[in-house]
This record gives C-alpha cells, structure tokens and sequence, in this order.
C-alpha cells in the first residue's frame, strides 16, 4: 500500500486539495500549499522536497502586519496596549487554534516518528504550519486575498485580545473606575451602525453621568464598546482622582 494513502485516509495530495477548498482559495500555484504542509520531518524522509519552514519565516510577517494594521486602524490604544494585543493574538495557541479550525493537521506531511508522536495535534507543529499556509496564500495572490482570510481566521482572537489586553477587560476597568471616581452605576453605551451586512461598522460612545467619556468603532459590537471603554478608561485613570464635580458648597469662591 502506498505510504501517501490507507484504507480510510485519502491520499496526502487529496488532504492538501481539501485543505486548499476550506481555505477557500483556488491556487494558481498548488504546489506552494504543499510545501507549506511539508514538515521537515517529512522532508527528512523523502529528500528533495522543501520543508515549509521558509514559508513559516514569510507567514509570521504577513501575520504579524495585517494584524498590526487592523488594530492600528480598529483600536485608539497607546502603543503599549497595542503591542500586548498583537502578541497574543499572534502566538502560537491562536495559531494552532486557526489551524484546527481548517484542519490542517489532516494535510500535514509528517515523517514516521512526528505521525506516532501525534504530531497532527501537536500546537508547535499547527502554528508554524498555519503560518507557512498564510505565507503560500500570499506568495499565490497577494495581501489583498490574504489579509481578510486572516482577519476571518482570527475573530475571535482579535475580540479576546480587545476584551481582555493584559488579562483585564477594558469594561470591566472602566464600571470598577465609575465607581470609584464618580460613584455612578455601570457606564452606558450606545451604538450606532453602518455598511452592509457582510461589512459592517459599528461606533458605540461610553457614557457616564450622562456625559459621554470615550467612543470607538470596530467591525463588531463587542469590538466598538471595548475601544470606547478603553478611551475613556485612558483619559480617566489619567485625571487627578478627585471628582469632576465638587458639593456645590465646595465651589471656588471666586468661580
């Protein structure tokens, strides 16, 4: 029996085929998706064949700057925050997660000893092959097809990093300030829309004793509230602690 094939397993070029329709990109070039799959384990065992681990170099740029243009763009965030967020949108859990979510373990190439170790499951081994996939959709049409299959890919990463940059989510610090400085139940927010249903824009204003605090926009809901949050929590932390608005009796005399 073929090594490329068993019984109940379709053949590695029909995996890397299956793979290539659930990215849902049709390659001019095919072969830069079987590379991105090759494992130098694999490559090991068969000389000739390029391991994908040049590609996995590419894929982390190409990653690394559609994800920092998107939160530039989507987030009014000091460059620290910023910096926390694409680290760990751009890790290796999210990448493996990405990588499961296409099954790219099932169109792994791997050599012997990484296929009894579960290599197909291995996060290391996901991440860096789920780079060197983005790298090939690059090399085969550009930054224009790659960038919104990244940004699909990594919703929920992207919203997880927002909701939660440095562990502590952005609303929650703001409602524990509120109370704090102003005394005031949970900030409100409002939201307004626009665009079309499959490209929606969201711009929500965090209110608080009325007054609105801080706004935001993002391509979700979620994502508009927590930038929104997050710029009212900026400016406010930053202000003196005393209230913005002194007892009456405690006006300056010559006000």
């Amino acid at each position: 029996m073929s090594i490329h094939a068993s019984a109940d397993r379709p053949s590695i070029d029909d995996q890397v085929d299956r793979l290539a329709q659930r990215l849902g990109h049709e390659f001019s070039e095919p072969r830069l998706l079987g590379i991105a799959v090759s494992h130098r384990s694999w490559c090991a065992e068969n000389p000739g064949p390029e391991s994908n681990e040049r590609l996995e170099f590419l894929g982390d740029a190409v990653l690394g700057l559609v994800v920092t243009e998107h939160l530039f763009h989507t987030y009014d965030l000091p460059e620290g925050s910023l910096a926390k967020m694409r680290a760990a949108i751009v890790s290796a859990e999210p990448l493996a997660a990405v990588a499961r979510s296409f099954a790219v373990g099932d169109a792994l190439r791997l050599g012997r000893g990484e296929l009894q170790s579960g290599g197909r499951d291995k996060p290391s081994i996901l991440a860096d092959a789920m780079e060197a996939v983005i790298a090939a959709v690059h090399i085969d049409a550009g930054l224009d097809t790659v960038r919104p299959l990244i940004l699909d890919a990594f919703t929920d990463h992207i919203e997880a990093a927002a909701s939660s940059p440095g562990h502590t989510d952005f609303k929650t610090r703001l409602q524990e300030l509120s109370a704090h400085r102003f005394g005031e139940p949970s900030p409100s927010y409002e939201l307004a829309e626009s665009g079309p249903d499959h490209e929606k824009r969201f711009v929500a204003s965090v209110l608080i004793g009325g007054e609105v605090r801080g706004t935001g926009t993002g391509s979700s809901k979620k994502e508009a509230q927590q930038q929104a949050a997050a710029v009212a929590w900026e400016v406010l932390s930053a202000r003196p602690t005393t209230p913005d608005h002194q007892p009456q009796g405690n006006e300056s005399s010559h006000a």
